[in-house]
């Protein structure tokens, strides 16, 4: 029997098998995608490899690529974006670590409090919750995003509309700033030259500018691979986690096993309450099938898999809340072109944002050209044409908002470096009919019912459109200002990058599935450590971070409630994933 089985290696769960692993207990780490071997040889630049919808490296699916990807049922116009694989869709993610706004916390008496979802707060305090933050900023690192052109350009254009500089990381006012991020830092050459041959460890660290942080991160060349320059649970957690019985006094190495899709929680009555006691899972390579026990169990599949697990095992859900509260920041997407370079492909994809408390936040986002092309075709609103259609909203963009088509298109990608983008991320509020259930249409697949996603406009609370039209007007203001001569808004359909709230935790036992402790109110030993335990939509913040926290929270509780520990964030000081000792307990495992 294991001590700890962990269902997931995205986001979170590498983060609770490190630190319960760091602390000598055993842990399984299942995850239902591949383990990329050698990094250099599993990533490319050819964006059509990466990052193809269907047939991509980076996809949720099985590792063969000529087989077909796992199915979701989505009933609305939207692409649910989440990769199968050790480090799941930290593998894309861009590195951006900001903090929750502090107004989305049970302890926030602000006077702008009642601008936020206050029926969704999460169960405890900002205050107390800083110090988790503190620690993965440490452990992981994030440090302060290197920067070029594009920032330069966006802070201009933040100026131009009267913004402030923020200069720390609680977010209560108005402000822009340079991005909180988890990618290493340029060293020795890196950022300096062109030349390939000087951009290999060691004669480089960190970030290399090559402006392709969406499809993975195997720069710089020959670097061990937790030495990569972007943080993905790959390259940080991960490597960690199998190592801790080197790095750490007392530790144990975590296991990992890929290409294990779980098919069930098992779990038993004792002393008249339900506890989680095990797994049941799929190799997917060969088909065959594996139980395994365990004293705690933890959930980290996904907002969209975790639901969907819960109620395929017949775990119990007394209130109907098992994956209902959806949130993806209703992300949309606005458009500058400009009559000059503005170094939009280069470095690190997103540096630098500007947040607006109770509405939500703003980023820039730098492209190569494929990402570039495919963002100018995903709308909501039909194409743009001659703005005689009148499709979409209009507002200080220019003409109705929707897809870019034709000669407008020749137009955005005649120079991928004269354009500027801003991804809108909105405080969307908490809303039970946002949600993942099991298909009631399709077939079942060889994992068992399908998912069904369903979030859209309709579902939508008048706040959240409000947030997210007075975010995409902000936009289009900064790019004005920072000397667009047109900008677009594409008006996005639902792009569930940034997914969270499926299986809440909350201050209220109707609306929630998870208490304070992220353990679920019906099936003691059970866990649940990934982006659906978060209460909310993090007030529009890229949630990595915050799951990551939350997670480091989640291990320690587990490790005092359920195996007598104490606590330790706040008493230790965390080793950084780049520290020389780890570095050379993967060396020495050949990771």
């Amino acid at each position: 029997m294991r001590d700890v089985i962990v269902i997931g290696a995205g986001g979170g769960g590498p983060v609770v098998a490190k630190e319960l692993a760091a602390r000598g207990l055993d842990v399984l780490l299942l995850e239902a995608g591949p383990r990329h071997g050698k990094v250099e040889q599993d990533w490319s630049h050819f964006e059509d490899d990466q990052n193809n919808l269907f047939k991509g490296a980076l996809r949720w699916g099985p590792s063969s690529r000529a087989k077909t990807a796992w199915f979701r049922e989505t009933p609305q116009r939207s692409f649910i974006n989440q990769v199968a694989g050790v480090g799941g869709t930290t593998t894309h993610y861009f590195g951006n670590s900001p903090r929750a706004m502090p107004g989305v916390f049970n302890d926030y008496a602000g006077p702008d409090a009642a601008r936020y979802d206050v029926a969704a707060r999460f169960p405890f305090g900002y205050a107390e919750f800083k110090r988790y933050y503190r620690w993965v900023e440490q452990t992981l690192p994030v440090q302060t995003a290197a920067m070029g052109t594009k920032e330069e350009v966006f802070f201009r254009g933040c100026e131009g509309i009267g913004l402030p500089v923020q200069t720390g990381k609680d977010i209560v006012a108005d402000a822009f700033r340079p991005q909180e991020n988890a990618i290493l830092q340029p060293q020795g050459n890196a950022g300096l030259t062109r030349d390939a041959a000087l951009l290999q460890y060691p004669q480089a660290r960190g970030c290399t500018y090559c402006g392709y942080c969406y499809q993975g991160c195997s720069e710089p060349l020959k670097s061990p691979a937790n030495l990569k320059a972007k943080r993905a649970t790959s390259t940080s957690y991960v490597p960690m986690a199998l190592t801790a019985d080197l790095w750490s006094p007392g530790g144990r190495a975590a296991t990992l096993v890929a290409h294990a899709f779980v098919t069930k929680v098992h779990a038993s009555q004792d002393g008249g309450q339900l506890v989680a006691r095990g797994v049941s899972w799929r190799d997917t390579e060969t088909g065959l099938s594996y139980t395994e026990d365990a004293r705690v169990v933890v959930l980290c599949g996904g907002c969209v898999e975790d639901p969907r697990l819960w109620l395929n095992s017949g775990l119990p859900d007394p209130n109907g809340w098992v994956g209902r509260g959806l949130t993806d920041h209703a992300f949309d997407w606005v458009t500058g072109i400009f009559p000059f370079d503005t170094g939009s492909s280069k470095g690190p994809a997103s540096a630098c944002r500007a947040d607006f408390p109770g509405l939500g936040g703003l980023e820039n986002v730098g492209l190569p050209p494929g990402l570039q092309a495919l963002t100018a075709g995903y709308s909501d609103s039909g194409i743009r044409g001659s703005y005689k259609l009148g499709l979409g909203e209009t507002g200080a963009w220019t003409g109705p908002a929707g897809r870019v088509m034709g000669r407008e298109l020749k137009e955005l990608m005649d120079n991928v470096n004269r354009v500027l983008n801003v991804l809108v991320l909105t405080d969307d509020d908490v809303e039970a009919s946002n949600r993942v259930s099991l298909s009631q249409i399709f077939p079942a697949d060889e994992h068992g019912a399908v998912p069904r996603v369903e979030i859209g406009k309709r579902q939508r609370s008048a706040r959240t459109l409000s947030n997210r039209r007075a975010l995409a007007n902000k936009a289009a203001q900064i790019l004005k200002a920072a000397g667009a001569t047109k900008v677009i808004r594409l008006d996005f359909a639902p792009f569930m990058l940034h997914v969270q709230s499926s299986m809440r935790m909350g201050e209220d036992a109707a609306t929630s599935v998870l208490d304070a402790d992220a353990q679920s109110r019906w099936v003691k030993r059970l866990f649940i450590a990934d982006n659906a335990a978060l209460a909310n939509s993090c007030g529009g913040m890229n949630p990595t971070l915050t799951t990551q926290a939350l997670a480091t929270r989640t291990a320690e509780r587990i490790f005092q409630l359920c195996f007598g520990g104490s606590a330790w964030v706040g008493r230790e000081t965390p080793l950084s994933s780049v520290d020389d000792r780890v570095t050379q307990a993967v060396l020495a495992r050949g990771l």
